[in-house]
């Protein structure tokens, strides 16, 4: 996964992760506040990254396996409307190296990195065959005791937070226990590749469209 840093100790945010992060991963889909895309000034770039809720769902889901359910179209819908804005405050750098990085998938690092403070490793820029790494698209979130009923449900929670800010993050996809979720948060079984690392079972595996690189003086804010 390459080689991470650990953050300088961060304090701990008032703003309370909302109830979507404490839900399964099965329990939820993609979200939006539908207020349209990040602002961009010069310089400067406010990711206003309202954290999506979702409302309690009566699931009438199909089980397809052991680690995800496919959820109907209005599930979906209900998903997406059931909305939670949080006051905007600026993000102090996360727990990942950050140099490379894209503009959301900085958002992206931040954002779990101030919300689950159980995190203390995130991988990011790094050789790979695919574009996703080595052109700053995406991240790695290690999980703590993921082969742990704890772990896994921590990784669920995080997965579930990517996808429910999807248009926020600019989300490309979310892979979490050889399991590829789209943006709309379509899930698709990957093929074995032979291990806990490349099946993704070590970590929960992010990417955005990117939006540039940075130029050194942007603030995001979540």
């Amino acid at each position: 996964m390459g080689k991470h840093r650990l953050a300088r100790p961060r304090r701990r945010w008032s703003v309370a992760v909302v109830a979507l992060a404490a839900l399964p991963l099965a329990a939820v889909l993609s979200g939006s506040t539908g207020s349209g895309p990040a602002r961009m000034t010069a310089g400067t770039v406010e990711c206003c990254a309202e954290l999506v809720a979702a409302a309690p769902m009566n699931l009438a889901a199909t089980p397809i396996s052991a680690h995800y359910v496919v959820m109907t179209q209005a599930e979906l819908v209900a998903s997406r409307s059931a909305v939670n804005r949080t006051p905007l405050r600026a993000l102090p750098a996360g727990v990942g190296v950050e140099q490379g990085l894209q503009l959301k998938t900085v958002l992206a690092e931040r954002l779990i990195s101030a919300y689950f403070p159980q995190i203390h490793n995130i991988g990011g820029v790094r050789p790979d065959s695919l574009k996703w790494h080595p052109m700053g698209l995406a991240i790695d979130v290690m999980i703590p005791n993921w082969q742990t009923p704890e772990g896994k449900e921590l990784g669920d929670r995080i997965a579930a937070f990517a996808l429910a800010n999807a248009d926020r993050l600019s989300l490309n996809h979310v892979i979490w226990r050889r399991i590829m979720y789209d943006h709309g948060g379509k899930p698709s079984l990957m093929p074995d590749l032979g291990g806990n690392d490349a099946n993704h079972y070590t970590h929960v595996h992010i990417a955005t469209n990117g939006g540039g690189y940075p130029t050194g003086g942007e603030s995001y804010f979540g």
